[in-house]
């Protein structure tokens, strides 16, 4: 993405601290939380590659191809996983956000593609579709961000393994959220 290198430093490290924490919760649990956390994890890695700023590290052209397809597989992923009835839907809204950025991006002369950021307007994209995907980023990130209250843990016994706590995997959507939220603002 394009942007001052410090928010971008910023955001490629909020998301590949939670691409991490969502590797850690992934190992700790099972089943479905197993596999919503390994995709959060390809995720939060997939944004922070794309956040790289580009005056420290000027990817290949074809890269946003690359981003492209991950993304894209991600979207199928998450279409597969709604239809066996997986309640996936923000997954999938979230990759096709990110496959829309990615194809944005590499639309020739857009500034994502890195051939001038001074001289570059807007990158394209559907304004209709952007804003669109604002206000839904927008929606969940003040949705989310109430709901991050420490869930009580219940029984005399002590609680789950910090991995497996439920809130860190809110936090970690939050995170994404809000890092989606810059990118598309930043789009």
């Amino acid at each position: 993405m394009h942007g001052p290198a410090l928010s971008g430093w910023l955001l490629v490290a909020v998301c590949a601290a939670t691409g991490l924490s969502c590797l850690l919760r992934m190992r700790a649990s099972t089943g479905e939380e197993r596999r919503a956390a390994g995709g959060e994890a390809v995720m939060g890695f997939g944004m922070a590659a794309m956040a790289l700023p580009a005056a420290v590290l000027t990817p290949p052209g074809w890269s946003w191809t690359v981003y492209a397809a991950v993304f894209g597989g991600a979207t199928l992923h998450g279409l597969l996983a709604l239809r066996r009835g997986g309640h996936h839907l923000h997954h999938l809204v979230g990759s096709l956000a990110m496959l829309y950025m990615a194809v944005t991006m590499a639309a020739p002369g857009a500034p994502g593609a890195h051939t001038e950021h001074a001289a570059a307007g807007p990158a394209g994209g559907i304004p209709v579709l952007t804003g669109a995907l604002l206000l839904y980023y927008v929606a969940y990130v003040l949705r989310a961000g109430t709901r991050l209250v420490p869930v009580a843990a219940g029984g005399a016994g002590p609680g789950p393994a910090w991995a497996a706590r439920p809130e860190l995997a809110r936090a970690c959507r939050l995170a994404m959220a809000l890092a989606t939220l810059a990118m598309l603002v930043a789009l």
